[in-house]
């Protein structure tokens, strides 16, 4: 029987500060809980920064319906020095910096393994079942998580910390944009490219190398910051909700055929919006799924069986990104194709996790990240 590790009540031994989601609907508590406990195939992390997504206030009043146990540390990711390390650990040392990946895979099935997503959710009975080992994430002084989980950055400054966590988020589409095999050259579709991942997305296909991106949206404003930072390499298209309209204007601004369409839109944008920009693909084109339509009910996403068929189109979904995405992430990141510094960071202590969360909804700038450092 798997043992439980979300017990958080001091009784007795070591103890840190973390902000605990006691139940959902109620504000986050800011408390002291027992010190992780290193076991076999584990890495004990000292967390110098965490981010807060966004919709972390729609996670913690139960509005996302995610899979989340309370109580629960939450927060997804991190940024660390290691503090101890299990036997099967060979290059990792206490004191090196490493990004904490949120993305847990069962270790017994290597085909199809169960995942859940460190203090924030989990896919089905057997992701829950992985999130009572070990559910607690990074609102916290320390977090524990597989070996594997562990990645190492390499020597950074400590006051950056918040900046590289921006990488958890840019691992999201990149992941999306890994799975559509994403080629130097070619001219790739963000849709939801004016949200938090789909922003994310774009500066990662061009640091992927492509030739164009093409950039869907109804926010104006986010649409000139976009074209502002660059360049002519993002070419924008303002929707108008018509989706006919809509796919011949995203199709027109291109340069050329597109090779590839990303979908990153949330739960609340629905499907026609998604299914404008996935039909704009060229024939032998490539769709990746990563957002949100039907996950809070309403219609599912319909797509022509013949358009599918006859145009030899691959659409698949993707959810999270493969463990060795973290690394050339890192290294894109390293080399300066990707530019953390285009980032703003804004950053809250441990203590003040519920007033990070408001900031986190309120802040509607992209390229911009709410940290908390504890």
């Amino acid at each position: 029987m798997m043992v439980s590790r979300l017990d958080i009540n001091v009784k007795d031994g070591t103890t840190m500060k973390a902000a605990v989601l006691e139940a959902f609907g109620a504000p986050l508590s800011v408390r002291a809980v027992p010190d992780p406990q290193l076991g076999t195939g584990e890495v004990l992390v000292d967390v110098a920064a965490g981010g807060v997504l966004p919709y972390a206030a729609e996670v913690f009043n139960g509005q996302r319906r995610y899979l989340l146990r309370p109580p629960v540390i939450p927060g997804p990711g991190a940024v660390g020095r290691v503090r101890a390390l299990g036997p099967d650990a060979t290059r990792l040392a206490p004191g090196d910096w490493v990004l904490c990946d949120p993305t847990i895979r069962s270790r017994d099935d290597a085909l199809a393994p169960d995942v859940t997503l460190q203090g924030w959710t989990a896919r089905g009975q057997g992701g829950l079942r992985l999130q009572t080992y070990l559910g607690h994430g990074s609102f916290a002084e320390q977090v524990l998580v597989p070996t594997e989980n562990a990645i190492p950055l390499g020597p950074i400054d400590p006051t950056e910390a918040g900046r590289w966590t921006v990488l958890n988020v840019c691992l999201v589409p990149y992941g999306g944009l890994l799975a559509a095999n994403l080629g130097a050259g070619e001219t790739a579709l963000i849709s939801g490219s004016t949200g938090t991942f789909g922003s994310a997305g774009v500066a990662v296909a061009l640091a992927m190398g492509a030739a164009c991106v093409i950039a869907p949206g109804r926010n104006q404003e986010v649409l000139a910051d976009l074209r502002h930072r660059f360049g002519s390499r993002v070419r924008t298209v303002q929707l108008c909700g018509d989706e006919d309209t809509d796919r011949e204007s995203m199709k027109r601004v291109a340069p050329g055929p597109i090779d590839v369409v990303l979908d990153l839109l949330p739960p609340s944008a629905g499907p026609t919006p998604v299914r404008a920009a996935a039909m704009t693909v060229r024939e032998y084109g490539r769709v990746v799924l990563m957002g949100g339509v039907g996950l809070l009910g309403g219609d599912d996403l319909a797509l022509p069986y013949p358009w599918l068929m006859r145009n030899s189109v691959t659409i698949r979904g993707q959810w999270m990104y493969p463990r060795h995405a973290n690394t050339r992430l890192i290294e894109l990141a390293r080399s300066g194709l990707l530019d953390l510094q285009q980032f703003d960071i804004t950053e809250f202590a441990l203590d003040d996790a519920n007033k990070a969360v408001t900031h986190a909804a309120n802040d509607a700038r992209r390229f911009s990240f709410t940290v908390i450092r504890p």
